[in-house]
């Protein structure tokens, strides 16, 4: 029986030492049951090599004979920018090191630092790796076996469990006449949903959408409803409104929270009797339009309130379809991080740029009031400034409202903590809210001093306290 290799690609390591090569190959196999290797000792075949199989990663030696570390890593950056480099040098030199960071570079590490941090990096970087390529898997084969019109979901970038079951139940409710209500925080994706649902139910007639807050009821009307001849002063021809333009497909109601009573009414006559009167007439037409309607409030809250019409509320939730928050589907940020990142690039002409993996760990810290539409927003932002190969993390920290020297201000209220019986001490609790702080960033000093509100000096001198 053949062994088995870890990882399934191999990890490329080039120096121009073989004896290295083979002495670090031990070290990881020892420390890290790292088995899959393939060496190179000449820095003409790297590209090469590259080209020619899939890697989980390549160590690459900084000073070698020919081509240099900094120059494979210049053209590695650029040509494969999903596989981690990581430097290794002889002599550890602040300058180099940060140069080959902003090239591309996963990391940079002496040859002579402990070998607990080198192996630590090469995992580092293979469980990111890891988790790019499940993240990918996930989402196609979720696509592929679960959903019978994956491709119409192509647009709405997730791989939350949540998110397929609405996808699957929106599959079964489209191909329907009735009403379907999208509810969800601004900037989750409702218009997309409701496209989504317009090309499972109604594929070969139009989409019309419209945002009803702030219309007037005579506007609505007008608007939705047309008017003929005479109707009103001005109205010197018939004027088809946008259900009768929407006949045999979907008519997209955004912000249907914020309609007015009597336009309420309207729109249940609609929904009611699938028929309405065009402004000036007295005789009415047929609707042949599936209704899908939007809003971030709660309607079941404005019906109790009686803002909201009982009857009309019961009759948009024939189908009720609720999206869940980005602060609820953390698996998806890195998909979307990634995603928005690649459309600023194109957008802008600008080269794909690589993200520090602490980025990630930041994103998760926060709440997204803006959700999916806030998160574009900044990614945009950030490639708009960007000008190096590793992306700033400053345009998020504002658009999050940090300040660098001060704790992050707060989305939600701290929840009232709960002592045992026995009070711990000061020094337990401080080492308890240490310890929790470095849970939640994922071990990220920087983040988690900030969280606490001290220094990174303070935190690591706590830290090597506690750790002695």
């Amino acid at each position: 029986m053949n062994k088995l290799l870890t990882p399934r690609n191999p990890i490329l390591l080039v120096d121009d030492e073989p004896s290295w090569l083979r002495s670090f190959a031990l070290t990881l196999e020892r420390r890290a049951g790292l088995t899959n290797f393939l060496t190179c000792s000449d820095s003409r075949e790297v590209l090469e090599l590259v080209r020619s199989r899939p890697l989980s990663l390549v160590a690459l030696d900084l000073t070698m004979p020919h081509l240099s570390g900094e120059q494979l890593l210049e053209q590695m950056v650029r040509n494969f920018p999903d596989l981690p480099v990581i430097i290794l040098t002889g002599v550890d030199q602040v300058d180099t090191a940060v140069r080959c960071m902003k090239t591309g570079a996963f990391d940079y590490f002496a040859k002579t630092a402990e070998e607990d941090r080198l192996v630590s990096g090469i995992q580092r970087a293979l469980r990111m790796q890891e988790l790019l390529g499940e993240n990918r898997q996930l989402r196609d084969k979720i696509l592929r076996q679960d959903l019978q019109h994956h491709e119409i979901f192509e647009e709405i970038i997730t791989r939350d469990p949540k998110m397929f079951a609405l996808f699957k139940y929106l599959e079964a409710v489209a191909p329907g006449s009735e009403p379907i209500l999208i509810t969800g925080e601004c900037g989750t994706g409702k218009e997309l949903i409701a496209r989504a649902a317009h090309e499972l139910g109604r594929p070969g007639g139009p989409f019309v959408p419209v945002n009803v807050a702030g219309l007037d009821d005579l506007i609505f009307a007008d608007t939705l409803f047309g008017h003929v001849r005479g109707a009103f002063t001005g109205a010197d021809r018939m004027r088809p409104g946008l259900v009768e333009q929407a006949a045999g497909g979907t008519l997209f109601l955004d912000e249907i929270g914020d309609l007015s009573q009597a336009s309420q009414v309207k729109l249940l006559r609609l929904l009611q009797e699938k028929e309405y009167l065009p402004l000036g007439s007295d005789r009415p037409k047929r609707a042949g339009i599936r209704v899908v309607a939007a809003t971030n409030q709660d309607l079941a809250a404005l019906q109790a309130g009686g803002r909201f019409r009982r009857d009309l509320y019961y009759r948009l939730c024939g189908h009720n379809v609720q999206l869940p928050p980005l602060k609820e589907r953390p698996g998806d940020l890195p998909l979307l991080l990634g995603h928005f990142l690649r459309e600023a690039a194109d957008s802008l002409g600008k080269t794909l740029p690589t993200y520090p993996p602490e980025l990630i760990t930041l994103l998760e810290t926060y709440g997204f009031p803006g959700n999916v539409r806030e998160l574009r927003a900044m990614a945009f932002e950030a490639v708009s400034l960007h000008s190096g190969r590793v992306l700033s993390m400053a345009a998020f920290e504002k658009g999050m409202g940090l300040d660098r020297t001060k704790p992050p201000v707060r989305t939600v209220q701290p929840q009232p903590i709960i002592f045992p019986e026995i009070l711990p001490t000061i020094e337990e609790t401080v080492d308890r809210l240490v310890e929790e702080s470095m849970r939640r960033t994922k071990g990220n000093q920087t983040l988690a001093s900030r969280y606490l509100g001290i220094s990174r000096p303070a935190l690591s001198k706590r830290l090597k306290k506690k750790k002695d």
